[in-house]
């Protein structure tokens, strides 16, 4: 009986030594993998290519951080980046700079970014945005309706409506500036 407990005693070790092996060697990556995501972003190259896309916008009304309704088609002939976003979410702010970045760049020629934050309280949005120095629109979307329209429920995903309405691009996952350039400053120099 003795021997018997020793050798359990020698089992729940073992096995605690290795789960807390496992749990420090996962500990460890999650950061290297965050560091990968964000020297990515930061690296002057496309992260990926968008999906190309050619069909109508959805009418899409919500309301801003002051609690004004607000519409897709308030921005018709511009180019419109939608970005779905949360603010919980790790890739959505690492996005967030390059997304200020491109909009700063290219608001002259007719770009504009709106932001559609999905499901949290209009001062904890307003919070971020400051945080973040985000000057472009800034949507909320309790209901999700955003997500439901362009049935794409993961963030970040963004999706560039050209001046006449059509939807272009679509990406899910972050972009980068590099990104942006090549693929919407294009459509920014096409005549309407």
């Amino acid at each position: 009986m003795a021997e018997s407990n020793k050798t359990n005693r020698h089992m729940t070790a073992f096995i605690t030594f290795i789960a807390a092996g496992i749990f420090l060697l996962g500990a460890g990556l999650i950061p290297l993998l965050a560091n990968a995501q964000q020297k990515a972003l930061d690296s002057a190259a496309p992260i990926f290519p968008p999906t190309t896309t050619d069909y109508p916008a959805l009418q899409l009304e919500l309301t801003d951080l002051q609690g004004k309704p607000v519409s897709i088609e308030d921005y018709r002939g511009q180019v419109i980046l939608v970005n779905n976003w949360a603010t919980w979410c790790p890739p959505c702010k690492t996005e967030m700079s390059e997304l200020q970045a491109y909009y700063t760049a290219h608001a002259a020629e007719g770009f504009v970014v709106v932001a559609i934050e999905s499901g949290e309280p209009a001062d904890q949005v307003a919070s971020f945005v400051q945080e973040y120095g985000m000057s472009f629109p800034v949507w909320l979307d309790p209901q999700g309706t955003a997500l439901e329209i362009f049935q794409n429920w993961n963030l970040p995903s963004s999706y560039v409506i050209d001046r006449d309405g059509i939807i272009r691009l679509a990406w899910t996952g972050a972009i980068n500036q590099a990104t942006l350039e090549q693929y919407v400053t294009p459509l920014l120099e096409e005549i309407k």
